[in-house]
Parts: C-alpha cells; sequence; structure tokens
C-alpha cells in the first residue's frame, strides 16, 4: 500500500482509538476461536469508517398514550465536576481546533489555503446529507477534524461550529463532540453553544449540557428549565430539580415525552423518590432531545421509530455505548455503509454479538457466518458464507455496502482465480470498499481470462483503484468496448467511468473525448462548481477541495449524480496529492452502479 494511502487509513484508525463509541463497554480482547476474525492484527484497509437541524424540546410531536413504568432506582449517571479556572497555558487555540495532523492526512499544513471561510462555510452548512460515496464521507470527515489554522474572513470558533454541525449531520457525533471540545466554553458563540446542545445530545450525554448552561439561556430559551433541572440533579440537588420540573410542567414550557424523558434523567442523577412513566406510543417521531435523553439512561428506543429516523440518528445510535451490541447492529450496519464505521469496527461488534451469543444458536447466527468467512474449512466453506452475508443486504444500497466493508479482509484471503467469475465482483468491490487496493490489483491477471459479463465489471473496478495500472489495458478500445456492452439505464455506468479514468489521468483527454461524443455521456458539463472546484486544485487547497468534492457528490446514490461530477471530484483530489482517496472514490462509482 503506497505510503500515502498508509497515511489515510492510519489517521483513520486513530481517529477510531479515539473514539469511545467504539471503545467503550467492549469486552477484553478473546483469543482467536472465540471471535469471528482470526489473529487480532490490524486491516491494512481498516478506516474508522438531512440538513434541518434536530429539533428539541420545542418540537411538539409528542403525547401521552400507553404506559410503560420505569424503575429509576438503579439508574445512574456521574455528576459533572466542578468548574476548573485554566491557566493560561492550558487554554486551547480556537484558530487550530482540531484533532487530527493534516501533514498526515495528505492535506499539507494548510489545507484551506487562503480560501474565504465564509464560503466554505456555507457550502458545508448547504450540504445535504448524507453523502453518495462512502470513501468521500470518510475523508471529509478527515480533513473537516484537521488541526489546521482556521481560514479568512470567519470567526475561528464559528468556523469549528460549522465543522462540528456537518460531522453531526453526517452521522459522526464522536468527531463532532472532539471539535467541540477543542474551543474552552468561554469562548463560545451562540453559534457554538447551539451546536454544542446537539452535539451532547447526539452523544447521549445529559451532563455535556451542564457547562453550557448560560449559553442556552440565550440560544435555546424553551429547554433551559429542563436542562437546568438535570443538571441540579445530577450536582446532587434532587430537591431544587424535582421543583424545576414541576415548574416547568405548570408553566407549559415542555410536556409529553420531552418532559417525561428529562424527568427520567433527573431521577437517574438524583433521587427523587418518583418514577418517570414513558409513553412512546403517541410519539411519532425521533430528534435530538428524545434520542439524546432515552439513549443516556439505557432506553431502548422503539423500533418503529428508530426505522423512520434520520440516517443521522442512526448512525448516532451505532456507536451508544449503554445500548446492547443486538441492539446497536442494525443501526451499526448502516453507519458502516455511510462510512462512519469502518470494517474493522463493524467486525468488532460481530465479535461482541458472537461471544454472547448461546453456542446453541451459533450456528444460525451472521455472527457465525463471518467467522466462517474467514476460518471456513475451505475455500467453498469460506465462500458460501461470504454469499449468505452478501445476499442477506438485499437491494438497500447503505446495507450491500456494508456487508461488502465486513466483508473486506476475508476476500482480501480469497486467491484470484478465473474459476471465480460469478463470485469476482463480489469479492473485489468488498476488498475496496475495505481500502485493499494492493490484494484487489492481484485479480488483473484472472480477470482477463473471465467472460465478458464478469470481466466488465471486475476489470472497470480495477482499472481504478490499482495503485499500479500497467498490467490493465485501459485504451480507448477497451473502454468502448465496456460503453457498447453497459446495460444501465442511459449508460451511466459507462459514463461514470469515462469520467473517473478521464479524472484520474489513466485515460487521455483525446480518448476520453471521443468516447464521450461517440455514445452522448454529456461529460463536457461545466458549472459554477466546477470552476470553483478546478480552481481551488489548482491552488493546492486540499481541504477546500474535499469540501467541494462533498458538495459535488450530494445524493442517495451515484445514480444521481452527473458524471461530470466525479470527473471534476477525483481529479481535484488527485491534482492535491489525494491519490488514494481519488482512486477509492472512483472505483467505488463502478462498485455501487
Amino acid at each position: 500500500m503506497p505510503n500515502r494511502a498508509k497515511r489515510f487509513l492510519i489517521a483513520s484508525a486513530a481517529l477510531a482509538l479515539a473514539l469511545p463509541a467504539l471503545a467503550q463497554d467492549r469486552p477484553e480482547p478473546v483469543a482467536a476461536q472465540n471471535s469471528v476474525a482470526p489473529s487480532p492484527q490490524p486491516s491494512p484497509g481498516a478506516s474508522p469508517a438531512a440538513t434541518t437541524p434536530p429539533r428539541t424540546a420545542r418540537d411538539p410531536g409528542g403525547g401521552e398514550g400507553g404506559f410503560e413504568l420505569v424503575d429509576i432506582s438503579e439508574l445512574s449517571l456521574e455528576p459533572p465536576p466542578p468548574p476548573v479556572e485554566l491557566p493560561d497555558h492550558a487554554r486551547r487555540d480556537p484558530m487550530v481546533a482540531g484533532t487530527l495532523d493534516p501533514a498526515e492526512l495528505g492535506l499539507g499544513a494548510n489545507p484551506w489555503g487562503d480560501a474565504s471561510g465564509a464560503f466554505l462555510s456555507t457550502l458545508m452548512r448547504r450540504m445535504e446529507t448524507p453523502i453518495a460515496s462512502r470513501w468521500a464521507h470518510m475523508a471529509l470527515r478527515n480533513a473537516v477534524l484537521a488541526a489546521a489554522r482556521a481560514p479568512r474572513h470567519v470567526n475561528p470558533v464559528d468556523w469549528t461550529a460549522e465543522r462540528a454541525w456537518l460531522l453531526l449531520r453526517l452521522g459522526e457525533a464522536d468527531a463532532a463532540r472532539m471539535l467541540v471540545a477543542g474551543v474552552d466554553v468561554d469562548e463560545f458563540t451562540p453559534k457554538m453553544f447551539q451546536v454544542a446542545v446537539q452535539s451532547a445530545l447526539a452523544n447521549a450525554d445529559p451532563p455535556g449540557l451542564c457547562p453550557l448552561e448560560d449559553g442556552i439561556r440565550d440560544v435555546e430559551r424553551r429547554v433551559m428549565p429542563l436542562v437546568e433541572a438535570m443538571c441540579a440533579a445530577l450536582a446532587g440537588e434532587p430537591e431544587s430539580a424535582a421543583a424545576q420540573i414541576e415548574s416547568a410542567r405548570r408553566r407549559g414550557l415542555a410536556s409529553g415525552i420531552d418532559l417525561v424523558l428529562a424527568q427520567k434523567v433527573v431521577g437517574a442523577g438524583a433521587d427523587t423518590g418518583s418514577a418517570a412513566t414513558v409513553e412512546w406510543e403517541p410519539v411519532r417521531q425521533l430528534n435530538s432531545w428524545r434520542f439524546g435523553l432515552a439513549t443516556a439512561t439505557g432506553m431502548t428506543l422503539p423500533e418503529n421509530l428508530v426505522r423512520q429516523a434520520p440516517l443521522r440518528l442512526r448512525a448516532w445510535q451505532a456507536r451508544a455505548p449503554l445500548l446492547s451490541p443486538e441492539a446497536r447492529l442494525a443501526s451499526a450496519r448502516l453507519a458502516t455503509g455511510l462510512g462512519v464505521f469502518s470494517s474493522q469496527s463493524l467486525i468488532d461488534l460481530y465479535s461482541q454479538i458472537y461471544d454472547r451469543t448461546d453456542p446453541d444458536d451459533l450456528s444460525e447466527s451472521d455472527a457465525w457466518q463471518l467467522r466462517m468467512a474467514f476460518v471456513g474449512k475451505d475455500r467453498a466453506a469460506r465462500l458460501a458464507a461470504m454469499r449468505r452475508l452478501w445476499d442477506k443486504a438485499g437491494d438497500d444500497r447503505l446495507e450491500r455496502e456494508a456487508s461488502r466493508a465486513l466483508l473486506g479482509r476475508a476476500a482480501a484471503r480469497i486467491a484470484p482465480d478465473p474459476e471465480l467469475q460469478s463470485d469476482a465482483p463480489q469479492l473485489i468491490a468488498s476488498m475496496l470498499a475495505a481500502g485493499y487496493d494492493r490484494e484487489a490489483a492481484r485479480w488483473a491477471g484472472a480477470v482477463r481470462r473471465m467472460d465478458d459479463e464478469f470481466a466488465d465489471r471486475c476489470w472497470a473496478m480495477l482499472a481504478l483503484a490499482a495503485p499500479n495500472p500497467a498490467a490493465l489495458d485501459i485504451g480507448y478500445g477497451r473502454v468502448n468496448s465496456f460503453i457498447s456492452r453497459d446495460k444501465s439505464p442511459g449508460r451511466k455506468r459507462g459514463a461514470l467511468l469515462v469520467a473517473a479514468l478521464a479524472g484520474s489521468g489513466r485515460l487521455d483527454a483525446r480518448s476520453a473525448a471521443r468516447l464521450n461524443n461517440r455514445h452522448g455521456l454529456r461529460l463536457e458539463r461545466a458549472s459554477r462548481w466546477t470552476r470553483m472546484i478546478d480552481g481551488a486544485a489548482a491552488r493546492g487547497q486540499g481541504g477546500s477541495a474535499l469540501v467541494m468534492a462533498g458538495t459535488g457528490l450530494q445524493g442517495a446514490s451515484f445514480e444521481d449524480l452527473p458524471p461530470a461530477h466525479l470527473f471534476h471530484a477525483v481529479a481535484a483530489l488527485r491534482r492535491t496529492r489525494q491519490d488514494f482517496i481519488a482512486r477509492m472514490i472512483a472505483a467505488e462509482a463502478l462498485a455501487r452502479t
């Protein structure tokens, strides 16, 4: 794996180690015979792996209905620590809030260059999430987390707030908390207070609201009485907390589920002598307030509400340490498909489930199938297990990508063989989803001996992802043959292939133009966005190019994107020396269409 790819993956792995979501409530490493994957060596391809702001207690969607008596006597939340006056040398510089070294990410020392911070903030605020590419999501997350100097024309604290708000909308609750924690509270702006409230709720961390009380009075007045009550309880003042809850009820400041959940947190923080009755039946939707308070007290949310919740909230749930691995699994798979979870993180979750499953029930579990994908007695047994997991994902695009990422490391253990042509597209797509580009490239020779139906799919991914494509024919004739056999609507796969090959510099401009004209691929499309991303790349602004790439890749899937957007995104990343990410995004476009 090239050094640049290693740096990207190491930085992502460092982020994963820093995320308590993936570290808390985890069993000690088990022996190989007790886990789904053999030998706990780090995966060379591992990476850590809705624009309307989530509403808080002012949302009127809750009501009262069926009753569930919750015993709060066994719940306990730690009180917030007393405030500490920091000496000057311990204060954090808001100009460089972040956790990752931009140079280690391949972004250089100044990833934003001389770009306008106000302009970049607007782009991030208006970005519709999630974005189509899992790899673009991971790269964008890392760039936003970079400890780089804030760009010009923006308040540095507001700049951090905009980055954290984008991370929250991407589902990256832990990453957002890291950014918020990088600014001292006495430096907070109103925007940062608003984002910090959402970050505390996304992380199911009611004590995290307590240092924000002064700011909440100005930006979230309706929830302030409930926040004061919860913080009073956590500080060991149950009488004051109970009185404030009752006052909020009498004054009509909150009602229904929103008030009851705050009362439940109060009861968990201090013994108030009462139990909270949680009534989910009349509730029609989840928001950040309901998610954060319910999850903080270990409640399992109603399945019907979880299924219809925004994807960002599902990703928040995937990392909630108070929930069992089984309760988090469905959301964790979606988080993996989005890019919030890495392939290794999902394997770890299945390992926990494997260890908790009754031996009599193991053979019917997905955790068992995953283990067989790694340590089945022979190739046939391993492939049979992989097929079951691939097939179980169905047609859901995030589920399919999660299964591929989950099996990437197992797929890398299968030796290339043209006899496996029916499995080869999934094997190669799985390896690339987990970042095993060199292992996938070993299939180049086998692909040449496959039937066209299977060879085309494999060749297209390898032509874009292989670190060294010298063993692959990427000339005009081969690409033209692929397009001629392309049966996708509007030959979308052919258009994406030409766009990605041209953007990566693997197809010369003349051949790309001839193919574009011959097949009507419309790659010449230009817009203000194409000019801006080209300009950011020309100025060497790696971070700006990634934000622009995320903007251009907005959409539910690659089918929704103009091929010209893929061309300019890949070209800009390659030009700013982010070759590994450019190759992975390009190959992902062909794997997922």
